[in-house]
This record gives C-alpha cells, sequence and structure tokens, in this order.
C-alpha cells in the first residue's frame, strides 16, 4: 500500500466513524482499510466520546484487533440486527454494487452485510469502476470437496479460474474450511444475473457480489471526500 493509499483510507474510514452513536451494534469488516475503522472506533472510544458500543467483527483477524483495543465484541447470534457496519470493497460500481472477497472473509462479510440496517463501505478513489469486473476477480468461495467441477462451471459461465494460493503455494483455506476461486469475468453488464447464476450451483457456499447492499459509500482521494448514497 503507497503512503498516499493508506492516507486515503484512513480519511474515508474517520469520515465513516461519523455514523456511529453510543449504544450502537456495529459490524467490524475485515481487510487493510476495514482496520482504520476498527483503530478510530477504539479512540473514539478510549476518549469516551462513545460508549457502550458492541462489535460484530467479520473475521477471527478483526476479532483478535478489536479485543486487543478494548473494544467489546459480540456475535450475530447475541445480536441478530446490526445498525451500522464499516467495511472496505475491492470495486465499486456507480450503483453501489460491489466486488467484495480479496481478504478471504467474504462469506462472513455478506452475512454481516445483510444483518446491517445501514452497509457503510470506504474506499479509495482506486476502487471506483464504471462496471463491475473491470478491475477485479470475482472470488467464489466452494467447499474444498469436488472444487474442480465448480471450476469448470464458473468456466462455463464465461469465467477464467484461478484457484487462490496461500504463501507456499498450497491452496488458501477460508475460516469456514472452504476454498476461494478468483474468477475473471471483465466487465459484467448484470451482475445481479451473475450472482444468480453462481449460486445455483452445488457446492458453490459464495460469491464476492454484493449486489443492493451497500448503503453508503465514503470514496477518500486527492480530492477529498465523497459520500455516494444509494
Amino acid at each position: 500500500m503507497s503512503e498516499d493509499v493508506g492516507l486515503f483510507k484512513k480519511a474515508a474510514a474517520q469520515h465513516a466513524l461519523r455514523f456511529l452513536e453510543s449504544g450502537m451494534v456495529v459490524g467490524l469488516g475485515h481487510g487493510t482499510t476495514a482496520v482504520f475503522a476498527v483503530e478510530g472506533l477504539a479512540s473514539l472510544l478510549n476518549s469516551g466520546d462513545l460508549e457502550g458500543i458492541v462489535g460484530i467483527p467479520c473475521s477471527r483477524q478483526t476479532r483478535t484487533m478489536a479485543e486487543s483495543l478494548g473494544i467489546i465484541v459480540s456475535s450475530l447470534d447475541q445480536h441478530p440486527v446490526i445498525d451500522v457496519t464499516i467495511d472496505g470493497a475491492d470495486e465499486v460500481d456507480p450503483r453501489l454494487n460491489l466486488i467484495k472477497g480479496g481478504g478471504g472473509a467474504l462469506l462472513r462479510e455478506k452475512i454481516v452485510a445483510q444483518a446491517s440496517r445501514r452497509e457503510v463501505i470506504i474506499v479509495d478513489g482506486s476502487k471506483l469502476s464504471p462496471t463491475l469486473g473491470h478491475r477485479r476477480t470475482v472470488p467464489v468461495e466452494v467447499i474444498p470437496f469436488g472444487w474442480r467441477q465448480q471450476a469448470e462451471y464458473l468456466e462455463a459461465l464465461g469465467a477464467r479460474v484461478t484457484v487462490r494460493k496461500a504463501e507456499g503455494g498450497s491452496l488458501f483455506i477460508t475460516q469456514q474450511g472452504n476454498v476461494i476461486l478468483d474468477c475473471g469475468f471483465g466487465p459484467l453488464s448484470d451482475p445481479e444475473g451473475l450472482a444468480e447464476a453462481i449460486k445455483r450451483r452445488t457446492g458453490v457456499v459464495e460469491h464476492g457480489l454484493f449486489v443492493g447492499l451497500a448503503t453508503d459509500v465514503i470514496v477518500s482521494g486527492p480530492d477529498g471526500i465523497r459520500h455516494l448514497r444509494k
């Protein structure tokens, strides 16, 4: 991450924290951008500007970080409705549809997003795209059993499929014990239709197309902050 991009991400996160109020249940996203939001939330709690916040982490890494910073964390079983979630994205189109999952936590991120009254996405300007798929592949989480068959199915839908690898060359395994197939479809003229087609296949757990879930996108760049609304 370049220094400028890091500053833009931090600025977007700081702006998104304005949506939080004391006593809220807050979804804590996963990834390099969401880290800035978690750090900022901890700072507001420590200063007394916010209190009574309960965090719902999207990953084990986020949970560990939040707990180390003194944020009270819980689960969706205990708090099934989330007031605001702050998370990042890999690509954002003009309708605020997203590609997520570059960090491998797309399943939990989508579950948390669906439980949220408000889904606030924080990005630097490089994540904006005229159409999804213009810059990023679509991650698809599949169960390990028969994953090559799912890869062939996704290829039949028009994707160039690459199985995600961890450092050292072994398969990347998600927190649910699944495999991720990164699918290059090119620019998507119908992300809704593709999302439905992917989910029709047995063995597919979830995909990184977040269609109609973001309510707000905070974009930070050289010209300042923009707030895009659904």
